[in-house]
């Protein structure tokens, strides 16, 4: 059984034995981060001494990528595999076993793969067509050479390919055995003759931020010779210096760029589409897009994406199974079908980009921000690749530029985390944390396009609360199976036949213009209380109808399919949704059937078999009204409005949705189903809800403090409704059991009273941790900014101040009481009469503190920690050169140069009113 198999088998299995209690927690639970070697120039020392700081916090996994280095320091730079670079990777797996770490690795440098050892022959290939015109009748002698200026270097390089000839009688010829030495001799038919050359050249793409030992050209991923070639270097290295093979290998974004070729791809266009695209390159370069245009280059689109998964990610992955390894992709920016290629690997990453704005109230915002391009309809397509493919892990790179370096908080962190975890992610990665040396000046090693969640940055101060919270959410996003509504079909042979040009790349900076249906339907089903999974033609053809149920080849379970407004689709996917649904299954048309199908070959042919099968389909006047239709032994459903469709299913929508705003996601388990559940709204919630599970009685799960307890429940015309509080920005998991839970602890439901406790007055401020050094006591008397004492240091400093404040409690019949510290800036360590009460890290700043209050006299200590963004941009005012690294350096958002040193202070500590609020708890 590979390791893959069998870590699915454990996580089905693990976990789900007494799904009332906290999941065990296992490494791949805790937090994981990029790891950057920049320039590779570790040693043992702080090997050790980072692998301690990581373990210690409660990083879980680390992926080794390394990248350029710091500038003046190539003495301590290690070549990439060289044996010195493996004695420190032997020496990383050591010590990172110690810490309890598990240690992963990008297979290259920088991205995307490639290096020294990949050779022109081997390197990322583009096509590059010449044509010319000439009269026939007579010898040709034509000179076949690249004439555009802009072509230059290809000249040198590029090799002839195929030249064909073309008249106005349709008739073709290939003419390419005709040319010698570049000179075209052929005794050309009368007529008027069209002839396109075909050159294969070259990207010239080198590594990009490339480390020692792996700067050179980027590899043609579609050239299996070239795929298999590439890893030969792994495989000496590992054997040569007998090393372990790491557990995961990791391959980033597909940002190759104009790579739309490689030599054998015609010869691998016949042989899957079925005829020769040479004998059509008119209308393939035909820039007026006909419909033979968009019928070619959608083949040729499917052949490039077919070749790259088979080629590429399906040979990367065998590779790393032959040596007990996994593979870890982010498919996104190929120009492949992303569910297929997702698909092909053990671990299916997603990414992050950009902040988002959910209005969450109290939380704060920052003007720095890039676009975000975290919509959840792109996160979708790692986590809907691995439920349908039965993988047991979706990962994702996490917080890519969520705001211009040194200025983002943990608590802006949150909600895009929440997101990642309702869209399917259970195993994420932090993007990154640098590798930095002990003895490096601050703000030490730095990556250009990150958070920076390394112990040199201060919010690693309260970071662990962060990581803890992250790891009680993937304990049980690990656990059990996916259990989301509806299969979407991908229409991507509409995206492929409606995308202009030649090569498509689906990265995420694009999908907003490439498919705008798509994520319309997407957002238009979550916003009716229901969630989705999407599903590829070549999954479709392995799913099967199992009690009215649709069961994908990994053997997660469907209540139903939708089709949204696709207009091409195969005639052999339509027919295995109609025999599904003859089978039984629920088969949802949206706006219309689809009305032909793509591709050139055969087309005639193909538009009769499918035609036959549309005219099984029932017979409905207009998509405007839904209809439903018994078909077989299951139902077709037609119509124009999701909801109404959706509706006829039987399914009915989670109220957590639609009645109170909330995000979620559901797995089941052994025992029952779990919800993850998150407040991203500007609202609080305190209601009934029902959920869409047979359960009769719930669990309460808070994994930002680990208390659990039975929830208030009670069945209401035979379904389980729960009372749920949330604050605007909280999350809940909830678990669902059909058994008694009488001796379960029941969860405490706050009912804040009238009257609360204004710490307005009494305030003391004194410094646990400044640079630059701040000294003495300060009686503040109200919660202020510490940048607005009346001390230079406090305006430019990163620190950690105490606030503290003497109160007397007065009595009042309570059974707890809430500390609300209002607006912090931006985390906070809480003791009350020097007890550690807990950290407050995200929106909204609050906790209980009934537990450690008594009567009478109560010392209240706050120890909030800013950021790092005052000292910065001090440091730029002062021209203190700390950007020492090489290549890009450190680029501001959007990749613009400049530095801090205009920046406005940024406010620190605590700003304004804190309260103590009384509650009571309402009983069950």
């Amino acid at each position: 059984m590979r390791k893959s198999d069998i870590l699915a088998l454990l996580l089905l299995l693990g976990g789900t034995a007494q799904a009332q209690n906290w999941p065990e927690i296992k490494s791949e639970a805790r937090p994981g981060s990029r790891w950057w070697w920049m320039g590779s120039a570790v040693d043992k020392k702080n090997l050790s001494y980072n692998l301690n700081l990581y373990g210690t916090a409660g990083i879980g996994s680390l992926e080794i990528t390394p990248i350029y280095g710091i500038k003046g320091n190539e003495q301590r730079e290690i070549p990439f595999l060289s044996p010195q670079w493996m004695e420190m990777f032997k020496y990383t797996q050591t010590e990172a076993k110690k810490n309890g770490i598990e240690i992963d690795m990008n297979t290259g440098t920088g991205w995307p793969f490639g290096g020294p050892d990949i050779t022109l022959n081997h390197a990322a290939t583009r096509a590059i067509f010449e044509q010319y015109s000439v009269t026939g009748g007579k010898e040709i002698v034509q000179d076949i050479s690249i004439n555009n200026p802009k072509e230059k270097k290809q000249r040198e390089i590029a090799t002839l390919n195929r030249l064909m000839a073309y008249n106005t009688e349709g008739i073709c010829l290939d003419l390419t055995a005709k040319v010698k030495s570049g000179k075209l001799k052929w005794n050309a038919p009368n007529g008027e003759w069209k002839l396109i050359a075909l050159f294969i050249g070259k990207t010239f793409q080198k590594v990009k931020r490339a480390a020692p030992g792996g700067e050179g050209y980027v590899m043609d991923h579609m050239n299996p010779e070239a795929v298999k070639g590439y890893f030969t270097k792994f495989d000496q290295a590992f054997q040569q210096n007998k090393a372990t093979y790491p557990r995961t290998f990791f391959n980033d974004s597909y940002e190759v760029y104009k790579a739309d070729w490689t030599p054998h791809l015609l010869e691998e266009f016949e042989r899957r589409r079925g005829y020769k695209l040479e004998e059509h390159f008119p209308e393939f370069l035909d820039t007026t897009r006909t419909e033979a245009t968009r019928r070619i280059v959608s083949d040729y689109r499917e052949t490039v994406s077919e070749m790259l998964i088979d080629n590429f990610t399906t040979q990367w992955t065998q590779w790393a199974h032959k040596h007990g390894s996994t593979t870890r992709n982010q498919a996104h920016g190929s120009p492949a079908n992303l569910i297929d290629t997702y698909a092909s690997v053990d671990i299916p990453e997603c990414e992050g980009f950009g902040l988002t704005d959910f209005h969450i109230k109290g939380l704060r915002k920052d003007s720095l921000t890039r676009p975000n391009f975290s919509d959840i309809s792109m996160l979708k397509y790692a986590s809907s690749a691995a439920h349908i493919a039965g993988k047991p892990y979706t990962s994702s790179e996490t917080f890519t530029w969520l705001t211009e370096h040194f200025r983002t908080s943990l608590s802006q962190c949150k909600p895009d985390m929440d997101l990642m975890f309702i869209s399917g992610v259970n195993h994420m990665f932090f993007h990154g944390t640098p590798y930095s040396p002990q003895e490096a000046a601050w703000p030490g090693w730095l990556f250009y396009a990150s958070i920076n969640m390394s112990p040199t940055n201060s919010i690693w101060r309260d970071a662990p609360a962060f990581f803890e919270y992250i790891t009680r959410c993937q304990s049980f996003l690990q656990m059990g199976q996916p259990d989301n509504d509806f299969l979407v079909y991908l229409p991507i042979y509409d995206l492929w036949n409606e995308i202009a040009g030649r090569l498509v790349s689906f990265d995420i900076h694009k999908m907003d213009r490439y498919a705008p249906k798509f994520i319309k339907t997407i957002q238009t089903i979550i916003a009716g209380g229901y969630d989705v999974d999407y599903i590829s033609d070549a999954f479709i053809k392995t799913t099967r109808c199992t009690d009215r149920q649709l069961v994908t080849s990994g053997g997660t379970r469907y209540k139903a399919l939708i089709v949204p407004a696709v207009r091409l689709m195969p005639a052999a996917t339509l027919r295995k949704l109609t025999e599904l649904a003859r089978q039984g299954a629920t088969i949802i048309f949206v706006e219309q059937y689809p009305e032909d199908v793509p591709g050139y070959h055969e087309l005639n042919k193909n538009r009769k078999i499918f035609q036959y099968i549309v005219r099984q389909l029932p017979a409905t006047d207009s998509f405007k009204h839904t209809q439903q239709f018994e078909f077989g032994k299951g139902l077709i459903i037609a119509g124009s409005d999701y909801q109404q469709a959706l509706a006829q299913t039987g399914i009915p929508a989670e109220e957590l949705k639609t009645q109170y705003g909330l995000q979620f996601i559901r797995r089941s388990n052994s025992e029952g189903h779990h919800y993850f559940v998150s407040c991203l709204q500007d609202k609080d919630i305190d209601g009934w809800v029902t959920l869409n599970v047979p359960e009769t009685a719930a669990m309460f799960f808070n994994p930002m403090n680990g208390e659990r307890g039975k929830a208030q429940s009670q069945t209401n015309n035979g379904k389980l409704q729960v009372r749920l509080q949330l604050k605007s920005g909280e999350s809940l998991i909830i678990q669902t059991l059909n058994k008694p839970l009488d001796k379960e602890t029941a969860w405490n439901y706050p009912e804040e009273q009238a009257y609360s406790l204004s710490l307005d007055h009494g305030w003391k401020l004194n410094f646990v941790e400044s640079t630059p050094s701040i000294t003495g006591q300060f009686n503040i008397d109200s919660p202020i900014s510490w940048t607005e004492l009346e001390q230079p240091e406090a305006k430019i400093n990163m620190g950690t101040g105490c606030y503290s404040i003497e109160i007397e409690l007065p009595t009042i019949e309570a059974d707890d009481w809430i500390l609300d510290l209002g607006d912090v800036r931006e985390s906070a360590r809480v003791r009350i009469n020097g007890n550690g009460a807990g950290t407050v890290w995200a929106a909204p700043f609050r906790l209980k503190a009934g537990k450690w209050l008594k009567p009478g006299k109560n010392l209240i200590e706050v120890e909030v920690t800013n950021l790092p963004a005052n000292r910065i941009a001090d440091m730029d005012r002062k021209n203190i050169e700390w950007r020492i690294f090489k290549d890009i350096n450190m680029a501001k958002l959007n990749y613009m140069k400049g530095d801090y040193k205009n920046w406005s202070t940024m406010p620190s500590g605590l700003n304004g009113n804190v309260r103590l609020i009384p509650v009571k708890y309402s009983k069950q």
